[in-house]
Order: C-alpha cells, then structure tokens, then sequence
C-alpha cells in the first residue's frame, strides 16, 4: 500500500466518522431498528458497521436526541429508536450547518488557485 493510499484511508475514515451522526439522525424520523438502519444506510452508500452503530445510538439516546422502546411481539425483541423533540432541533441545526460547510467548500473548491479533482 502507497503512502498516498494510507493518507487517504486515514482522511476518509476521519470524514466518514464525522458524517455518520448526521446520515443516522436523517434516517431516524420513522422508527428504526439497528439492523434495519444499517441496511437502509449502506443501500443509500452510507457504510457503517453495526459495532460501529450500536455505540453511536446508545451515545445519542444518552444525550437526549433519540427515544427508543422495545417490540417484543416479534420472536425476536428489537429496539426501535426515534429522534426525540431535542433530536429534531439538533438534527435541524446540523443539516444548516452541513449546508453552510458544502457550500463555502464548494466555493473553495471551485474557487481561482484551486485543485479539483487532484487536478491542477
């Protein structure tokens, strides 16, 4: 492996664990079990492993922004979880915010002495 690959392993992986929240809180409107989460996010190209979802939904139950209660009418019990009235709010506020970052990136991007594309 190059050192240029293992660069960008590293700097994909930081971006991707930055993003993941936000991509869980879109999908958490509708109640949602773990597994079903994962799988609706990997088919919408969002890669997340379930040792890596299941911490990140205790942390956010924990911190108010999602409800969860358990089915136990299926035979297997699952544990649906929801974004709470906070969780909206906080979830509100990130897709600004995420807005604000495409947007000034694109225009440095984009911008006059900017590469795109690795391209000069």
């Amino acid at each position: 492996m190059s050192d240029v690959t293992v660069h960008i392993d590293k700097v994909m992986q930081e971006l991707r664990r930055g993003t993941i929240t936000i991509g869980v809180l879109s999908q958490l409107s509708e109640p949602q079990y773990g597994y079903s989460l994962v799988s609706k996010l990997n088919d919408k190209g969002i890669q997340v492993e379930a040792g890596t979802l299941y911490p990140l939904l205790r942390r956010l139950e924990k911190q108010g922004l999602l409800m969860s209660e358990w089915d136990t009418n299926e035979a297997r019990p699952r544990k649906y979880y929801l974004l709470s009235d906070l969780g909206k709010q906080v979830f509100q506020q990130l897709c600004d915010e995420w807005n604000g970052i495409v947007s000034s990136l694109d225009g440095l991007l984009k911008g006059e002495g900017g590469k795109k594309n690795g391209s000069d």
